[in-house]
C-alpha cells in the first residue's frame, strides 16, 4: 500500500461493539501568514504494506473503528465568559501554571522561528507547504470529505488499535440497571487518568502481548490496551466490591515488580521509564488523598461531582462547563505526582515548565544546556524577571484534558467552552514531523553533543545503536526550544490545511484537535517509519524518566 493510497474509511464495527460514544468539537482561533501548497515528498514508493508503528497487525486500521464521533463545534454553544489567568507580576507560578500561557509563551520562540533566529535548529519555512501537503493527503487518504468523522485527539481512539472498540464492549458488559452512567463515566475518567500517565515512550525494546486476542501491539496503543487488561483485573483498585475503579489505596499498594508484570516488561522486552512510571502512580496516589477533587475513596473519577458542583458550571437544557474549571483540577489535584526536580517558582512546582534560552533573559541567567530549576526569587533584572525565562508546556496535562473530555461528553452529555485554549501537544510525533520534513534542522553541535549523548546512553543501557541519533534530557536547552516551536507550527499547520482542504470542507473547518488526531501525530509517526524504517524513532531522542512524553 502506498502512503497514500485509499483506505476503508467507514469501516463496521464488530458485532459485538456497542453504539459510539460521541463528542464536540472546538473550533481554534489561529493566524499565519498564507503559504502556497506544493506536492509532498515523494516517500509513497518507500513504503509497502505500511502498518501502524503501535501494532504488527496487518489488518484494520490504528484507531478504532467506532470512535467518539463529533458532534459539533462550540459555535454552538452559547458564550461563557472565561476567567482570565493570574497577572504574572504579581503571581508568575499562577500565570504559568495556567493554560493560556502557554500558547502565549511559545509565541515567542516560534515567532523567532519564523526569522530562522533560533539558538539549536535552522529554519527552512520554505518546507511548511510540504508538511501542510503531507498532513492534507493523510487526511483526505483516511477520511471521506467533509471529514466530519474525524474525533478529537484523545486517548481514546489508542484503545481501538486493531479496530476494536474496546471500550464501547467494557461500557457494554456493565448492566445499566446496575451501574448508572455516573458511575461509567467515573470508570472511564480511572481508566482514562492512569492510562494517559503510563503513555510516555515505551522503547523500541517494548512490546505488548494482548490477553484478549493474543496480537502484539507497541508504544502507545501497547500501553493503552495494557492498562485496560491492568485495570479490568482490578490492579489499581483497593475496593473489594468494585475491582473496575482506580483509587488511592489500590495505588498505593502498587510496586514496580506488579507493574512491570502488568506491563509484560522483563529482559529482552523492557519498558523504557518503568520505574518512573510506578513512581508516578504511586505519587498519584497520594494526591488522590485530596477529598475536594476526588472524594473520600480517593477516585479520580469524583472529579465528576466537583465539576458538575461548581459554581462556574451551567445546567439548563445542557451542560456546560467552563473549561478552566476541569484545567484546575487536574492542575492542583494532580501536583503531587510531579518529581520534585521539576521547576519550581517560591516553593510551587510549574510541573512541565522549563527554563529556555530562547525566551528573554534576565541578566544573570544560567549558561549550562541543562538549566536547574529556579531560585525562590521573582526579582526583576534588567527589567526581565526570572519567570518570563521559562517556557511552559503541561503537555500530559493537556493530553489528560483531552482525553478525559472525551467520556464525559459522551456518556455525562457534558459541553466544555473554552477549549480553543487548548494547544497542540508539544511531543515527539507533532515534533518530529517538523524535523523529517526539513523545516527544522538541528545544528551541528547540538548534533554532536546530542550522538555522544545517544553513544553514552548506549554503553550506559547496553542497546545496540541501530538507527543512530541525537538523545537529550528532556531538561535540555534543545528539548525546550524544540517543543516550544512545535506548539506555533501546529497552529499555524491547522489552519494551512483548513486552506489546502477547502474545496473538501465545504464550508465547515476542522478544529486543532482534529487535525491532531487525523493528521500531525499520525504524520509524524508515519514519516519516521520511512525516515528510520528499522527503529521507527523520533528525529531526537528523548532520555527520559517516563514521565514526561
Amino acid at each position: 500500500m502506498g502512503l497514500f493510497s485509499r483506505r476503508d474509511k467507514t469501516p463496521k464495527a464488530a458485532a459485538d461493539d456497542q453504539p459510539v460514544l460521541s463528542s464536540s468539537q472546538s473550533k481554534t482561533s489561529l493566524t499565519s501568514a498564507s503559504s502556497s501548497i506544493v506536492t509532498p515528498i515523494n516517500t509513497s514508493s518507500r513504503i509497502i504494506n505500511r502498518t501502524s508503528a503501535g501494532t504488527t497487525s496487518t489488518t484494520g486500521p490504528g484507531t478504532p473503528l467506532t470512535p467518539f464521533s463529533p458532534t459539533g463545534m462550540n459555535s454552538t454553544l452559547p458564550k461563557v465568559d472565561m476567567p482570565r489567568p493570574p497577572d504574572p507580576q504579581l503571581d508568575p507560578a499562577g500565570y504559568l501554571r495556567s493554560l493560556g500561557a502557554v500558547r502565549e509563551r511559545c509565541q515567542i520562540v516560534s515567532s523567532k522561528a519564523l526569522k530562522n533566529d533560533l539558538r539549536h535548529f535552522d529554519v527552512d519555512m520554505r518546507k511548511f507547504p510540504d508538511v501542510v501537503s503531507f498532513v492534507a493527503n493523510i487526511i483526505k487518504r483516511d477520511y471521506d470529505a467533509p471529514f466530519t468523522s474525524i474525533p478529537a485527539h484523545g486517548r481514546y481512539q489508542h484503545f481501538g488499535v486493531g479496530g476494536r472498540d474496546r471500550i464501547a464492549h467494557l461500557l457494554a458488559t456493565w448492566p445499566e440497571d446496575m451501574v448508572d452512567n455516573t458511575e461509567k463515566c467515573k470508570r472511564m475518567i480511572d481508566l482514562f487518568l492512569v492510562s494517559v500517565l503510563l503513555d510516555a515512550g515505551a522503547g523500541t525494546k517494548w512490546s505488548y502481548k494482548s490477553v484478549e486476542n493474543g496480537r502484539v501491539y507497541r508504544r502507545s496503543e501497547g500501553i493503552a490496551v495494557a492498562t485496560l487488561d491492568m485495570f479490568k483485573t482490578g490492579l489499581f483498585s483497593g475496593n473489594p466490591a468494585n475491582k473496575y475503579q482506580v483509587d488511592k489505596e489500590g495505588l498505593r499498594q502498587l510496586t514496580v515488580e506488579k507493574l512491570a508484570q502488568g506491563l509484560q516488561s522483563k529482559p529482552g522486552n523492557e519498558m523504557a521509564g518503568l520505574e518512573g512510571r510506578a513512581q508516578l502512580l504511586i505519587r498519584l496516589s497520594e494526591a488522590l488523598g485530596n477529598k475536594e477533587y476526588f472524594g473520600e475513596d480517593g477516585r479520580p473519577g469524583n472529579m465528576l461531582g466537583h465539576i458538575l458542583s461548581h459554581p462556574s458550571t451551567q445546567a439548563s437544557s445542557v451542560i456546560i462547563v467552563p473549561l478552566p474549571v476541569l484545567w484546575n483540577v487536574l492542575m492542583d489535584g494532580l501536583a503531587p505526582i510531579w518529581p520534585p526536580s521539576r521547576t519550581a517558582i517560591n516553593g510551587v512546582s510549574l510541573g512541565d515548565a522549563w527554563p529556555c534560552s530562547s525566551m528573554p533573559q534576565p541578566a544573570q541567567s544560567p549558561t549550562s544546556p541543562t538549566f536547574s530549576p529556579f531560585p525562590n526569587t521573582t526579582g526583576q533584572s534588567n527589567g526581565i524577571a526570572p519567570w518570563e525565562s521559562i517556557l511552559p508546556f503541561h503537555k500530559l496535562t493537556q493530553w489528560l484534558t483531552y482525553s478525559l473530555m472525551q467520556p464525559m461528553q459522551s456518556i455525562m452529555k457534558i459541553q466544555f467552552a473554552g477549549q480553543e485554549l487548548l494547544t497542540g501537544l508539544p511531543e515527539y510525533r507533532n515534533g518530529g514531523l517538523f524535523i523529517d520534513m526539513g523545516v527544522l534542522t538541528l545544528k551541528p553541535e547540538d548534533q554532536e553533543r546530542g550522538l555522544q549523548h545517544y553513544a553514552k546512553y548506549c554503553q550506559r543501557t547496553g542497546i545496540k545503536a541501530v538507527e543512530v541519533a541525537p538523545m537529550f534530557e528532556p531538561s535540555d536547552d534543545v528539548i525546550v526550544e524544540w517543543r516550544g516551536v512545535t506548539v506555533g507550527f501546529l497552529d499555524m499547520l491547522a489552519m494551512e490545511v483548513n486552506r489546502a482542504l477547502k474545496a473538501e470542507l465545504a464550508g465547515g473547518e476542522l478544529s486543532l484537535p482534529q487535525v491532531l488526531e487525523a493528521g500531525s501525530w499520525k504524520g509524524g509517526r508515519e514519516i519516521a517509519e520511512v525516515s528510520r524504517p528499522n527503529t521507527k524513532e523520533p528525529p531526537i531522542l528523548i532520555d527520559s524518566d517516563g514521565t514526561v512524553f
